[in-house]
């Protein structure tokens, strides 16, 4: 018999048994001056031997300790980058395709080489880092895989100076962000808010993406390292795969974290100033607290791991200990000069094996899926009914849901049954009781309302769940504490009702008129702008927002076609219209009149959308205007009856109330004044949340013809310079059939162009594809990213020299 001591080591373990302990390797750089007396390496190529001559100047009694041991995973020196991948990144690629989280993680001393093994040099193939191989392995896996449905989606996530950074926030169809990044904790784990997620359907898209954050990250230069990485990046890889065979709701998910830490660095030695000295202040500081974290979650007494001390232990936290299998990669010098640098390293990669993480597979549930699943059950278990009742000798048993003719049938039942006429009703199943449990309601509910009918054919009623009334009511000091009204007077007692005009005082009529004569005086007063005050709505709008109409389904369409077109490819420019242009003149036109021709010529098609946008814009706000001036009647007219109301009440204190036992009567036009500001208040609030609903209108409108306008001026930039400054001799490689697109070859290189980037690139196949035959998509996006920043910087050069 298992005592709860028993079970309670039973369970840690199980536990135990679905941890798994981090994987650290060491990769030693090459260098020519090895400190081969110093560093030693174990025969099995899993340890590392530190060894330090005493320092003679301590005299005789010296305890200073001289030799280091380092028990690891892996030790690669002089490795290349296909064994060092093979070795570190390939076992945790593949399991992410089965659901695992994984992290990757480059650590060490400034200049060790960090980057060159994450990422490797983008100008040779076979030199290319655990990054980019990483993506060829997913895709490849991918193709092995035809019986899965696999998406891949990346990100890329600079940490500068404890500030987060979108390094892919310079592609055109993301933008900077308005507000700044964050990280955020959810149940599912740590995400960035504000982060750009970019679906990669092809390998080629996924390099190109890598090549555009690599131009974006911030470097500097110091003594120990020409192109230091001055920030930390995080590239994440998020896969998602569903199952084409299997009818399963359930698909996995997983994410991989490849990690380019910033390297540490003494001050003293790499000689930083300035700017590069706050940086590497950061970077050390961000370091101390990752080494922290890993101390932490090193011993297991710990209970609170101090994750938000810096954003990059806070954004790693699912990596260092949680849901993922994680990977060290510790890049330490040969020299004899850094051994100090190299000592520190090995001990936070010891450090880092003493962690275990939890990996398990990312399953979640496709709802649509899972629906159909349902359905699918259903309809079996309506087979298996059908069967058992058959046997049961119950053929007439019906499980569908009841029609109307069933329905009206089971309510004759229950009428009869409280009448007394059916003594009882026939049960079948389960769906039928609920009806008949349904119409008791149904038959409950219709003789309220007879009740109800019949007491306001007789007297007029007020719901006491009716709050807008009970509250005007009580405010007019027509009801007693308990909330009751006063009825007509019958001799022999008091009910509620409407007192008749026989029983007011004569002289009421001349006061009505007199009330009425001052509503017209002050409305005349007033005119049709009398003010909202207090808690009224600000319904003010400038002139420039009255435009003329349209309808509405026609306006709904014409939204859904601008969000369609918003990000429309731009124009060619070799439509029939170039090649009718006139002869330009020695000198440039005027912006002004180019950009008239321009809107009718090549910018036609963007300058229509610019206006259909313009004139929804203004549709809006006419309507908005309309909506407003509705609102301020309402609001006029609530004034009015308010005070209509108050005069009622004074005059009746005047005239005399009839009361009963703290119950008075109200006469008929008073209520009536409660009702009509009940329904005024009730067109008011529809009306204000349509005049919310309008202004989120016109703010996306607004947003479309900021776009638009911003559209329209790009594209004009561009041909401008294009039209103008580009010598007439090379314009016919501008023209329909030419390799040479308008906007992607720099102004200044069109004279003296040799051979176009396609010529480079198809020679660079002919000399790198037999050694590497599956490098085309590689050299493909790196091509094109240098064409992209190529043009940028012409472009930015050629503005430059319009303002001077």
């Amino acid at each position: 018999m298992m005592t709860t001591e028993n079970v309670a080591v039973f369970l840690f373990l199980a536990k135990m048994g679905t941890r798994k302990k981090v994987r650290a390797f060491v990769r030693v750089k090459p260098t020519d001056d090895f400190a081969h007396e110093m560093i030693r390496f174990g025969d099995d190529n899993k340890s590392i031997d530190i060894h330090l001559k005493k320092d003679t100047r301590r005299g005789v009694v010296n305890n200073q300790q001289t030799d280091w041991s380092f028990k690891l995973d892996g030790v690669l020196h002089n490795a290349s980058q296909d064994l060092v991948y093979e070795t570190v990144a390939k076992d945790v690629i593949s399991q992410a395709l089965d659901g695992y989280n994984g992290t990757i993680m480059c650590y060490g001393q400034t200049g060790a080489g960090k980057t060159y093994t994450m990422t490797g040099a983008t100008e040779n193939y076979k030199h290319r880092g655990i990054l980019p191989r990483a993506l060829q392995q997913v895709f490849r896996m991918i193709e092995e895989r035809p019986t899965h449905a696999i998406t891949v989606r990346v990100s890329y996530l600079e940490i500068y100076n404890e500030s987060l950074f979108d390094l892919l926030s310079t592609l055109p169809y993301v933008g900077p962000s308005v507000t700044p990044m964050t990280i955020v904790e959810n149940p599912q784990g740590v995400f960035i808010k504000g982060l750009s997620v970019h679906l990669t359907s092809q390998e080629e898209d996924a390099f190109s993406l890598l090549f555009e954050g690599e131009t974006n990250r911030i470097i500097a230069s110091h003594t120990m390292n020409k192109n230091s990485s001055r920030s930390h990046c995080i590239f994440t890889i998020y896969v998602e795969a569903h199952s084409r065979t299997l009818s399963d709701e359930k698909y996995i998910t997983s994410k991989i974290n490849l990690v380019d830490l910033a390297g540490s660095e003494r001050l003293g030695k790499s000689g930083s100033e300035g700017r590069v000295l706050k940086e590497a202040t950061y970077i050390n500081k961000s370091l101390s607290f990752l080494e922290q974290a890993i101390i932490a979650l090193g011993d297991q007494k710990r209970d609170h791991i101090p994750f938000r001390q810096c954003k990059l232990t806070h954004a790693l936290k699912d990596s260092l200990g949680g849901n993922c299998s994680m990977v060290l990669v510790t890049n330490i010098y040969g020299d004899a000069a850094q051994l100090e640098e190299t000592l520190s390293s090995l001990r936070f990669a010891s450090r880092m094996k003493l962690v275990t993480t939890e990996p398990a597979i990312n399953e979640k549930y496709d709802a649509e899926r899972m629906v159909k699943n349902l359905e699918k059950e259903l309809a079996l278990l309506k087979q298996e009914l059908a069967i058992h009742d058959s046997l049961a000798n119950r053929t007439l048993v019906n499980y569908d849901p009841m029609d109307e003719i069933q329905i009206a049938e089971i309510n004759s039942q229950v009428r009869r049954y409280l009448e007394g006429t059916l003594d009882e009703m026939d049960i079948i199943n389960l769906r039928q009781i609920q009806e008949v449990f349904n119409q008791f309601r149904v038959v409950l509910s219709q003789q309220e309302q007879e009740l109800e009918s019949t007491l306001r054919k007789k007297y007029i009623l007020i719901d006491k769940n009716d709050f807008a009334a009970i509250s005007a009511v009580q405010k007019a000091g027509l009801v007693d504490v308990d909330g009751h009204l006063v009825g007509e007077p019958d001799g022999q007692s008091f009910g509620l009702g409407v007192a008749p005009f026989s029983t007011k005082p004569g002289k009421k009529s001349k006061s009505r008129k007199t009330f009425k004569e001052q509503l017209s005086s002050s409305a005349r007063k007033e005119g049709a702008s009398s003010p909202v005050g207090g808690k009224d709505l600000d319904v003010s709008f400038s002139k420039t927002q009255l435009t003329p109409s349209s309808k509405d389904g026609d306006i709904k369409d014409m939204l859904l076609r601008d969000r369609e077109t918003s990000n429309i490819e731009p124009l060619p420019s070799d439509s029939p219209k170039e090649e009718l242009r006139p002869p330009r003149s020695s000198t440039p036109p005027s912006k002004s009149v180019a950009f008239e021709d321009f809107k009718n010529e090549r910018g036609s098609e963007i300058n229509r959308i610019f206006k259909e946008n313009k004139s929804i814009l203004n549709e809006r706000r006419k309507r908005a205007s309309k909506t407003t001036q509705r609102i301020n009647a309402i609001k006029r007219e609530i004034d009015i009856t308010k005070e209509a109301l108050n005069f009622q009440k004074s005059l009746r204190e005047k005239q005399g109330e009839y009361e009963n036992k703290g119950l008075m009567i109200i006469d008929e036009e008073e209520f009536l004044l409660i009702l009509k500001l009940k329904d005024l208040k009730k067109q008011y609030r529809t009306e204000y949340q349509d005049l919310c609903d309008l202004r989120a209108e016109i703010q996306y409108c607004q947003h479309l013809v900021d776009q638009c306008r911003h559209r329209l001026l790009t594209e004009f930039d561009i041909w401008y310079n294009e039209s103008f400054f580009i010598p007439e001799d090379m314009q016919v490689a501008l023209k329909p059939g030419s390799s040479i697109r308008p906007g992607m070859v720099p102004v200044s290189r069109i004279v003296s162009l040799g051979e176009d980037d396609q010529d480079k690139f198809s020679q660079l196949q002919q000399m790198m594809l037999p050694d590497g035959p599956d490098s085309v998509s590689f050299y493909n996006a790196k091509v094109k990213t240098e064409q992209k920043h190529n043009y940028l910087k012409t472009m930015m050069g050629l503005q430059q020299t319009h303002r001077k």
